[in-house]
């Protein structure tokens, strides 16, 4: 079982950055392959940005290529987003996901954490 905690969110103005988090409980946090999904107001939720258990491949949706960074430090057990670049179309509640690596559906999920870009 994995708990995951989103936080970072908050008000940026077109063109700044924010840095996302999740942090997760339990000590097999390492074996997990991670994500980042969003969603806006009146869409349904998209993936953003992937990384494997052991940070040696990751993977962007075309939207954020370029823009968007995701890391992790599993001696901390957290994941994170670092975001540049914002636009308006960024604006979204963000989620952070976890797997097993065999598995293909993300199992556990985090609260969310909102970020609005104004323009």
């Amino acid at each position: 079982q994995v708990q995951l905690v989103d936080s970072g969110g908050g008000l940026v103005q077109a063109g700044g950055s924010l840095r996302l988090a999740c942090t997760a409980s339990g000590r097999t946090f390492s074996i997990y392959n991670m994500a980042w999904f969003r969603q806006a107001p009146g869409k349904e939720r998209e993936f953003v940005a992937r990384i494997n258990w052991n940070s040696g491949n990751t993977g962007y949706a075309d939207s954020v290529k370029g823009r968007f960074t995701i890391s992790r430090d599993n001696a901390k057990n957290t994941v994170y987003l670092q975001m540049n670049s914002l636009k308006p179309e960024d604006t979204a509640v963000y989620y952070c996901a976890a797997r097993k690596p065999e598995l293909e559906r993300y199992e556990y999920w985090g609260q969310g954490t909102r970020v609005t870009v104004s323009s």
